[in-house]
């Protein structure tokens, strides 16, 4: 954990592939705590597009820059979605953590061309059909319980009881499946594993587990369809088979639940510890709206995508990219790219970041809408559940998670005054 920022090695991999050159290893715990810095120094070091190691010193080029991402994901044809080409497959260990993820899946992810389209409506169409009205009062209700398990002590983290509880919950209940129980509590924590490995646990393990589960729930759901995503899925005349649905519905599942949960938790600590929210953090919508957009632009949850892999030589960014090289978009480094925002002023009134990806395989129209209702609703019942709550710690003590992927808390300590659990009753009065 005492790595320095930004640790530098020099690799022993064939000419020609990122880590010929001295390459930056994405590690260390002052990257985990301020990404930012790396990305400036990436920046200042190697331009838009940086030599970086991933774990295991497998390598790959870093795009920092916002109109290098937006040219990469415009550019299928340079730039394809296929992993199988990648040249650096026998560097690869067989059990290296990104497997699950980047290996090769009859997914909507891997999916190009008219292929991609053909798997990507179903799953449009899907979202679209879900009733945001609905989904907004299914969060409430969500939000709710969870609350009440901690508003009697006084104290909770936010970031394991409520920030990554609620998104989960709202995801397998849009998908058809109830949003408490054992089954439920088994996936989401399967899917925790997979997506953001904590030092001792099996993604690849947890990520068979979710495809099983996965499995389960398409077998039910042609028997007994019902109004939700996965029946819509199965039902769509693109006539998906049984491992398509299941592929899809876990890409579903995983882009609403961690993604998600990082932007609620980096909303609230945002409201929490900057002075600008402090008037109206008792549960403004303008004021919760602000902070959103904000942490989407400054912390976005999504910190960096693998990848696109190039599909014959080219150049990006000065840089000389071989057919088979792998590209990780820097979203986050993107999204604050100071070629976008002049003398370093970074406003957060648009929403032209890229949070939610760029071009032809960007997250479906309906799900940042769907993820917005989702955010939303669960930070401003929190705040009006809890309206004195405040950080139990300072702010910088808090910590985050050792994720190169996603920019979240290890824990979001809070402290309130002690109130009744809604239902028992009949109001959420203090004590």
């Amino acid at each position: 954990m005492n790595d320095p920022i930004g640790t530098t090695a020099r690799a022993p991999h064939p000419p020609g592939c990122p880590a010929h050159e001295e390459a930056v290893r994405l590690r260390g715990h002052a990257f985990q705590q301020d990404p930012a810095e790396l990305y400036r120094s990436l920046r200042g070091r190697y331009g838009s597009v940086a030599p970086v190691l991933l774990e295991g010193d497998v390598p790959v080029w870093l795009v920092l820059g916002y109109s290098e991402v937006t040219y990469v994901t415009s550019h299928d044809e340079l730039f394809a979605r296929d992993s199988r080409r990648w040249n650096q497959w026998g560097a690869v260990p067989a059990d290296w953590p990104l497997l699950p993820f980047v290996g090769h899946q009859p997914s909507v992810l891997f999916t190009e061309g008219t292929e991609h389209q053909r798997r990507a409506g179903v799953v449009t169409e899907a979202l679209e059909a879900v009733d945001q009205f609905e989904l907004a009062q299914w969060c409430r209700e969500i939000a709710e319980l969870l609350i009440n398990a901690f508003a009697g002590s006084g104290q909770a983290d936010l970031t394991t009881a409520y920030a990554h509880a609620l998104p989960m919950r709202a995801a397998v209940r849009m998908c058809g499946m109830p949003a408490h129980g054992a089954d439920t509590e088994g996936l989401v924590q399967d899917l925790r594993i997979s997506l953001d490995a904590a030092e001792n646990d099996d993604p690849v393990a947890a990520y068979a587990r979710v495809q099983e589960r996965i499995q389960r729930l398409v077998e039910d759901k042609r028997r007994a369809p019902g109004p939700d995503v996965a029946s819509r899925m199965l039902a769509h005349p693109a006539a998906l088979t049984d491992e398509e649905a299941v592929q899809d519905l876990v890409v579903v599942l995983a882009a609403a639940q961690q993604p998600t949960a990082g932007w609620i938790c980096n909303t609230l600590r945002l409201l929490l510890t900057d002075d600008r929210f402090a008037l109206n953090v008792s549960g403004g919508r303008l004021s919760v709206g602000q902070a959103l957009n904000e942490v989407l632009w400054l912390d976005t949850p999504t910190q960096n995508v693998i990848g696109r892999w190039a599909v014959r030589d080219t150049t990006l960014g000065g840089r000389r990219i071989r057919a088979g090289d792998c590209l990780v978009l820097g979203l986050a480094a993107a999204n604050t790219d100071p070629r976008i925002w002049p003398e370093e002023h970074i406003g957060a009134e648009n929403s032209a970041h890229l949070s939610f990806g760029h071009g032809e395989h960007r997250c479906p129209y309906p799900a940042p809408m769907l993820a917005d209702v989702i955010a939303r609703t669960a930070v401003e019942t929190l705040l009006e559940r809890l309206p004195d709550v405040v950080l139990a710690v300072g702010p910088d003590e808090l910590a985050w998670r050792p994720s190169v992927w996603m920019r979240g808390l290890a824990s979001l300590p809070v402290s309130f005054t002690p109130v009744v659990a809604l239902g028992e009753y009949g109001s959420g009065n203090q004590r």
